[in-house]
């Protein structure tokens, strides 16, 4: 039951995502939106991590199974995509790549701004595992 509860409430955010979709004039995903106002919720300490946490991590283990559907997709449109793969795969790669390196920049940053002590009691921690 508890599972059942915290998909729903997952649901109904994203439900609030398709609400502003309709609502606001901008090209953003209803997507976008809803995890926007997930982080704020989460952030803002509106809802508890806890009321959620079990089922997103189930939702975040089988994220590869929901890309099938989208593959196969791609496959029935081969005629349309054909004639400019190699241009979406020099795009992909390309994307990968920045952000990856954007992404480490960040990470570093963060690491570096926590500062010494923050890295010495996470060691501690891991040790302590």
């Amino acid at each position: 039951m508890r599972y059942v509860k915290q998909f729903a409430i997952i649901l109904t955010i994203s439900f609030a995502g398709e609400v502003l979709r309709a609502l606001l004039p901008l090209p953003v995903p209803a997507s976008i939106y809803g995890l926007v106002l997930m982080l704020l919720a989460l952030c803002l300490h509106i809802l508890p991590v806890a009321a959620v946490k079990e089922t997103a991590s189930f939702l975040v283990e089988i994220m590869p199974l929901m890309f099938i559907p989208a593959a196969v997709g791609l496959t029935e449109s081969w005629d349309r995509i054909s004639p400019i793969f190699w241009e979406l795969i020099a795009v992909t790669a390309v994307s990968t790549i920045l952000v990856m390196a954007v992404s480490g920049r960040v990470t570093q940053a963060v690491l570096r701004r926590s500062g010494p002590d923050r890295k010495h009691k996470d060691v501690q921690q891991r040790r302590s595992l």
